[in-house]
């Protein structure tokens, strides 16, 4: 069969098909990626075949960006579910993306579930489809009616309408890491696949962790990858790192590529900055994981069964995932502001002394542990009705 996966221009939303198509591949299906040109790169870093397509203009997205300046959290994230993911981005793709869709003739769509483009052209050209889970399934519920303007703009010249295609948005079958324990019921009915996480491609060989000099315990931090890009970034990382130099602990921060650690400098004697750091190497070797509630992170830390202290920044996803941590007792939740370091010192301090934490945590990785791996769940995912 031939299988499209589609994808954002985020590796949030990309790195969780990953394992997924790299099974597919290995089951002898033939699997192409679609996504922004811009984007391509990264597609190609995981060994994966990209079918590009277009992207709005940097002055479109200035635009729609400099329209959050003000909002509430919930009115900037329908902003950018509506206007960027839906009408920007999805205007964007569609023409490429249905072409590839025509022209190559997969057999099945295997979507990120805040890509309209490819939801659009698959149900116009009558092509089943399935999402790749990247938060909580409430979530995707509760945010699917944003898309209703852009879907219907999109939809119409196709022969489509709005109503429909949330329909099949929500009646598509997932598949997700998450396990039951931490996600929401399934929405609508439809089936839910859980397998196992499965690791990335890029990572370094042959060194160790550091700082290499503590036999201190590990404490790894990330804020994700768009976190760096943001004018905050490093009063954030520096009050990160100063809330954390006072504990008995060693620090891993990684700041993703938009950011260089060195403007970090000097930090703490406890802590290293990297940009990036394959997490499935850091996590075995961790006592906290303090993060931002990304869906990455979250999942990864989860399977790993490593307590979490997490700090939502801006995206919707991060505070449903933070507050479901500290609701199941998986960590703690810490909100920006005023005397941030002191409350996030305190967190992981709690988190570090909490055995029913721990005991959590490692349930939970236990759940986890027995979904299928990724090459298990193929046969479900391309027959599954």
């Amino acid at each position: 069969m031939r299988l499209l996966f589609a994808s954002t221009g985020n590796l949030g939303h990309f790195l969780p098909q990953v394992p997924l198509a790299h099974a597919a591949g290995a089951a002898g299906h033939e699997v192409r990626v679609a996504a922004p040109a811009g984007f391509a790169d990264q597609v190609a870093r995981e060994g994966l075949v990209v079918a590009p397509f277009d992207e709005p203009s940097s002055d479109a997205m200035g635009r729609a960006f400099g329209g959050m300046a003000g909002l509430s959290m919930e009115a900037a994230n329908e902003l950018m579910i509506q206007e960027i993911f839906g009408r920007l981005d999805g205007g964007a793709a569609l023409p490429r993306l249905l072409d590839t869709v025509r022209s190559w003739r997969p057999d099945l769509v295997v979507r990120d579930p805040f890509e309209l483009a490819s939801l659009v052209a698959a149900e116009a050209e009558g092509i089943p489809h399935r999402s790749v889970g990247l938060c909580l399934d409430g979530l995707i519920a509760s945010t699917a009616p944003w898309f209703t303007d852009p879907a219907e703009e999109l939809g119409r010249p196709l022969g489509l309408d709005a109503d429909g295609l949330i329909s099949a948005q929500r009646s598509a079958p997932s598949f997700t890491v998450l396990p039951a324990s931490f996600d929401d019921p399934p929405s609508g009915g439809r089936d839910v696949v859980r397998f196992r996480p499965g690791p990335t491609t890029d990572a370094p060989e042959g060194r160790g962790l550091p700082p290499e000099t503590s036999d201190l315990p590990l404490v790894y931090a990330s804020l994700g990858t768009v976190a760096g890009t943001m004018p905050s970034a490093e009063q954030t990382y520096r009050e990160l790192l100063a809330a954390l130099a006072s504990l008995d602990v060693r620090v891993l921060l990684t700041v993703g590529r938009a950011l260089d650690p060195d403007r970090l400098r000097a930090w703490p004697d406890n802590a290293h900055v990297e940009q990036w750091w394959p997490q499935e190497e850091v996590l075995p070797h961790a006592v906290a994981v303090v993060g931002h509630g990304g869906f990455g992170t979250t999942a990864a830390a989860l399977a790993a069964g490593v307590p979490q202290v997490a700090v939502p920044l801006f995206a919707l996803d991060q505070w449903f995932n933070a507050r479901r941590l500290d609701e199941r007792g998986l960590g703690r939740m810490v909100t920006p502001g005023e005397d941030f370091p002191d409350r996030l010192g305190q967190a992981v301090a709690a988190v570090l002394d909490d055995a029913d934490v721990r005991a959590a945590a490692e349930r939970v990785a236990g759940e986890m542990a027995a979904h299928p791996p990724p090459a298990a769940v193929i046969g479900r995912l391309v027959t599954i009705s």
